[in-house]
């Protein structure tokens, strides 16, 4: 079990932790959310050891053993293999002994528990392991030096499993891998046989890998039973009755009050007055949780649309050089609606495919056609690296918007959540999902005809996946994103590529049928009686039929599209001018001074919040059937 005590702990003048208090029982597996920068990392440096809390303790079985991804990816000669053996510190130790040990009733006790921990088939284990994080049997008896840093972080992700601490603390594992790998490590970690806290903002890892949510908000933390669509159902039902109860307790604050005001005067009723004071001094405010909105996330459409195919790919090679292609042999067509997601193991050219459409690449062979005025937006997450950390967001909207005034800049602005004066801060001061807002508005400032995006949610919490989604799907123009966030392709994505050995070839069936065409390859799937398509096999509707088909969908759900537009600014308009009348109005000395305006302010205050009533109303019933045609 882990108790959190009272933990308090700031940052200079910053309030992360305020008296947060959770217990977890033995073997729960926990996820851990919150927004960027509410202090998830820092509760875990707490809960591994490495600060010490203002105030509060942290209590931990004895002897129990803490497991954490290290800083640092592991480096050096060894193979990847030995690497991850190695994390069992026992073991080797064990190893170790029993070469040099004389005593026999010692060496008894070393190989008795040897057998107790199944040492010797670790090494099973650990390439099992291995394996299923995308490394071949070939590549894990290669040195760690030969494989990049992400790679190598795969590694220590799998020495950390391998070791099955007691508390197995992981944050945001799933930054360094590919949906396949996420897979595999979504079944891995959701039968994990001891307690396991994650930090994620993956759903459907959340929803899968573990059964209860730690939340973190305002410094407090709050424990739900389920997954997290559950959560966020129990959190919208407490917030509602949150907010209920607040305000029927201003009510009866005011009821009170009106009766202290009256009655205080009068001596047969101050002592009933006193008393009701000191009820409202007893009587607890509560604080209703109100949700600092996620600013949504737009994506300029085309000026002008384009006659598909807007590119067009015959018998394309593409690589690095002309006598190692990457991709070979590509007969491929983007339509100007089209969503796709490239599906396929890290380094089989999913981004030198992205790279080839982007323009980055040229083809060693074949044809590649574009429409003419394509204009097209690429963003992918090592660019966070090329923001010149000194230029404010302004000054870098003001070099891919050169001939843009002063206003427009700012507007530009203010539409990627960056208002007022957050848009002269400097590109050095921002978080990491704001940096890549950034990018993705730098890239797609000019309205592009095709979007290609390359792991856009690394930096993104839960609701900023949620408004760059909303964002891609009200976009009208073509998407093409690679993603290990599931979630993210299942609500943008209508066709699926798979890459893959040098080629890409569409698969037919749904991204539940991919995942378990992979577990399956990777030895954890489950069997399901049915046989799983292989890549290219045909099934159901052709893509054409489907393509035509989702084209159709987008089409009719235009005009919902426009009336919950509509909507939404008849509500922000009218809210404003609601607000505008309330500032004239609680000018105490209006009704005295000129009695018909402010007549005249009070009736148009009236029609306006019935106007508004309808408007929401409207809002309401657009959404819901907009809902509804989503399924």
């Amino acid at each position: 079990m882990l108790g959190i005590h009272d933990l308090s702990f700031r940052i200079g003048d910053r309030m992360l932790l305020d008296g947060a208090t959770a217990t977890l029982p033995a073997g729960a597996r926990v996820g851990l959310v919150g927004r960027n920068g509410a202090g998830k990392t820092t509760l875990f440096r707490i809960i591994a050891g490495e600060v010490a809390p203002e105030r509060g303790e942290v209590r931990l079985p004895a002897r129990s053993r803490i497991g954490r991804l290290p800083q640092e990816a592991p480096n050096g000669p060894r193979c990847l293999l030995d690497v991850v053996l190695g994390a069992d510190c026992e073991r080797a130790e064990l190893l170790g002994q029993a070469e040099t040990e004389r005593d026999p009733a010692r060496i008894a006790e070393i190989h008795t528990r040897l057998a107790d921990i199944a040492a010797h088939s670790a090494p099973a284990r650990a390439a099992e392991i291995l394996a299923g994080l995308g490394f071949s049997h070939d590549q894990q008896q290669r040195p760690c030096s030969e494989f990049s840093g992400g790679w190598r972080m795969r590694v220590a992700l799998a020495a950390t499993l391998f070791a099955e601490p007691d508390l197995l603390l992981l944050d945001e594992p799933s930054n360094y891998l590919d949906l396949e790998a996420t897979l595999w490590l979504r079944e891995r970690l959701a039968c994990y046989p001891r307690s396991l806290i994650i930090i994620s903002h993956d759903r459907d890892l959340l929803d899968n890998a573990v059964d209860r949510i730690l939340h973190l908000h305002a410094g407090k933390l709050a424990l739900y039973r389920g997954g997290y669509t559950q959560f966020e159902r129990q959190r919208r039902e407490r917030q509602a009755l949150d907010r209920k109860l607040a305000s029927e307790q201003l009510r009866e604050r005011k009821r009170v009050m009106a009766f202290v005001e009256r009655f205080r005067a009068k001596a047969t009723k101050a002592r009933q007055a006193q008393s009701r004071l000191k009820l409202l001094e007893r009587m607890q405010p509560i604080a209703a949780a109100v949700d600092h909105a996620v600013r949504p996330i737009e994506i300029a459409p085309p000026a002008t649309p384009l006659s598909p195919p807007i590119v067009a790919l015959e018998g394309v090679c593409v690589g690095y050089g002309s006598d190692r292609p990457v991709l070979r042999r590509l007969d491929l067509r983007i339509d100007d609606d089209d969503r796709i997601a490239l599906l396929g193991a890290n380094g089989n050219g999913k981004s030198t495919l992205i790279k080839l459409l982007a323009g980055r690449l040229v083809p060693t062979s074949g044809r590649l056609t574009r429409a003419q005025g394509l204009e097209v937006a690429y963003f992918a997450q090592h660019q966070l690296d090329e923001l010149d950390e000194r230029e404010t967001v302004v000054e870098h909207l003001r070099r891919c918007m050169a001939d843009a005034p002063e206003a427009t800049l700012r507007a530009r602005a203010g539409a990627l959540g960056f208002p007022g004066e957050m848009a002269d801060t400097p590109a050095g001061q921002l978080s990491g999902g704001e940096k890549a807002r950034l990018l993705l508005g730098l890239a797609t400032a000019r309205g592009p005809h095709l979007v290609l995006l390359d792991e856009p949610t690394n930096h993104l919490d839960v609701d900023s996946r949620s408004a760059l989604i909303e964002a891609v799907n009200a976009y009208p123009g073509a998407v093409i994103v690679v993603s290990h966030d599931r979630y993210l392709i299942e609500a943008c994505a209508e066709r699926l590529w798979v890459v893959g050995d040098g080629r890409v070839m569409p698969f037919d069936g749904d991204l539940d049928e991919y995942s378990e065409q992979v577990l399956r390859e990777r030895g954890t799937g489950s069997e399901r009686g049915h046989p799983v398509p292989r890549i290219g096999q045909r099934q159901g509707s052709t893509r054409a039929q489907r393509r035509r088909a989702a084209a159709e969908r987008r089409v009719e759900l235009g005009p919902l599209r426009r009336r919950i537009t509509a909507a939404e600014a008849t509500v922000a308009r009218l809210n404003a001018e609601i607000a505008r009348i309330d500032a004239l109005l609680a000018d105490p000395f209006l009704f005295a001074r000129e009695p018909a305006r402010a007549a005249a302010l009070a009736k148009a205050r009236s029609e306006h919040a019935s106007a508004l009533a309808e408007a929401e109303e409207e809002w309401l019933a657009a959404s819901a059937e907009q809902e509804s045609a989503l399924g």
